[in-house]
């Protein structure tokens, strides 16, 4: 005859759960993420769709600021021309005098808002936003003086595909 095997209850009390470690970690983890999602904001910039030039309005505005970005340079032109063409100097935008020649258009037309900013297709993103950062401000140094003061060239930007 085959033995059975007799399991006997065990009087001892189930084993606590010791969560005293945890909760220390989650009192310390909690303020430090709550205080780090300040710092981390992140922003975002509202951008228009370039309008159709068919649309015929009474108010509509005399100058139209276009940045186009190409392969080898930068042109700005006015809806109907190319005004500027700045080229790349050592395979890098020439954003200065992007900038330059926007705040003396600026000072012509300073009712102007918006402008468009029109790329090829091969230009990289990290490209465009250094371009529309210098087509919605730049920093004015006074000589002699450390103060940077930021100028509101065009803040209303719209982004579309540059013509061939």
């Amino acid at each position: 005859m085959a033995k059975r095997k007799h399991y006997r209850r065990s009087d001892k009390e189930p084993a606590e759960l010791e969560i005293t470690t945890f909760l220390n970690l989650m009192v310390i983890l909690i303020p430090f993420m709550l205080i780090n999602a300040v710092f981390s904001r992140v922003n975002i910039l509202e951008l228009d769709l370039p309008v159709s030039s068919g649309s015929s309005s009474v108010n509509q505005p005399i100058l139209s600021v276009e940045v186009i970005v190409r392969a080898q340079a930068i042109e700005v032109g006015n809806g109907q021309g190319i005004l500027v063409s700045i080229p790349k100097e050592d395979d890098k935008y020439d954003l200065k005098k992007l900038s330059a020649f926007l705040v003396e258009l600026k000072a012509k037309v300073p009712d102007k808002l918006d402008a468009t900013v029109l790329m090829e297709p091969d230009i990289q993103y990290d490209n465009l936003v250094h371009v529309m950062d210098a087509v919605r401000t730049v920093e004015v140094r006074k000589t002699g003086e450390e103060l940077v003061q930021k100028i509101e060239l065009f803040p209303n930007i719209s982004v579309g595909d540059a013509p061939q």
